[in-house]
């Protein structure tokens, strides 16, 4: 189990394009992903994305297997790994809801997505992945790919009166403040 650092907002390396995987199955793409779920689980993520933990890599992880604290009213997502997405928007609706970020510690912001994609792309073994998603689990793989293109959450808030310290905004969460 390794957990490695996040980088946070206003590191230079976030706001980089990551460059797509090109060898799929090899040791070190396997012990990447490990890293990221271990580095997810310990912070108690719903997803984190290789430019997160300073790997300039189209590689995102996300999934919840039980009740996440941080996000305690939200689906089940299934474990995930994908590698190259492409998101594609099934319809033009849009849904603001509150997002975090272990990059943003501390702080939530009301953020519009897409509420119903298809995505594509790879697993760690080179095989295919598309899935056609809504809600929560849409917003968490817009999230996690938007780390991919250099695009933290606070990039897409429109209302910044909707942006603040999680602990003043949600006193009631014993979760920790960060995402």
């Amino acid at each position: 189990m390794t957990i490695r650092e996040i980088l946070k907002m206003g590191d230079a390396r976030l706001l980089r394009l990551a460059q797509p995987v090109t060898e799929f199955d090899t040791d070190e793409l396997h012990l990447l992903i490990s890293d990221l779920f271990d580095t997810m689980q310990a912070a108690s993520g719903a997803g984190l994305a290789a430019p997160q933990i300073g790997i300039d890599l189209q590689v995102v992880v996300f999934g919840t297997n039980e009740i996440n604290p941080r996000y305690p009213d939200a689906p089940l997502v299934p474990r995930t790994v994908l590698l190259n997405p492409v998101i594609t928007p099934l319809s033009p609706d849009q849904q603001s809801d509150w997002e975090g970020c272990l990059s943003v510690p501390g702080l939530r912001g009301m953020v519009p997505r897409f509420s119903h994609v298809r995505y594509t792309g790879f697993d760690q073994y080179g095989d295919p992945v598309e899935r056609t998603v809504e809600g929560f689990h849409a917003r968490v793989v817009q999230h996690e790919c938007d780390h991919l293109i250099g695009k933290l959450y606070p990039m897409r808030i429109r209302d910044f009166t909707q942006f603040g310290y999680t602990e003043v905004l949600f006193p009631e969460l014993d979760a920790p403040a960060d995402d």
